[in-house]
Order: C-alpha cells, then structure tokens, then sequence
C-alpha cells in the first residue's frame, strides 16, 4: 500500500512560466527510472504556481526520490527558475486508489 508521500509548491519567476512547465514535464524521464516511485505529478494550478506530488510504498522509495536524478535537477534549477527555494514536504497517504 503506498504509505509516503511528498508534495513540493513551486511558484515560477516572472516570465519563467513556459520553462519550468518544460521542466517539469522533462523531469518525468528521470522519475521513470526510479522502482520505488510508485506515483509521481508535476502539476499547473494557475499561471505561475505549478507543484510535485508524488508517493511511495515505503520510506525508502521516498529517500530514494529525494536523493534522485529529478530532486537534484530541481534544486539545481531553483535559483533560475522559481521565486523561492523549493520546499519538499514529507506526507503520509491514509488512502489511495490507484491502478492495479
């Protein structure tokens, strides 16, 4: 059952909007190649406010996923691409419904 989940609120820079929604839609090669992320969103929630949601069956699938190819990718990005530095929130998933 996926127990773990991380949520990271990303707001673009000024003029940035087109390239962090590149970004994150190239970030879902890198998160493909990671087993243990059982789910993974990059998400748009108005113009210049896009966010990450993502879940794991265990801890070590979420410690897996920070440490990874997409977490570095993002943090490096930051200063160019978002407002602030990104902030991952550590989340605990009490239901799911996801395909078999």
């Amino acid at each position: 059952m996926t127990q773990h989940a991380l949520y990271c609120q990303l707001e673009a820079k000024p003029g940035m909007e087109q390239e962090v929604a590149t970004f994150l839609a190239g970030a879902r090669r890198l998160v493909e190649d990671e087993p243990e992320t059982t789910a993974w969103f990059a998400i748009r929630m108005g113009p210049r406010n896009f966010a990450i949601f993502d879940v794991f069956n265990n801890e070590r699938g979420r410690e897996a996923h920070m440490n990874g190819g997409a977490a570095k990718q993002l943090m490096a990005k930051a200063p160019q691409l978002f407002v602030k530095q990104p902030e991952l929130q550590r989340l605990d998933v009490i239901a799911d419904k996801l395909p078999h």
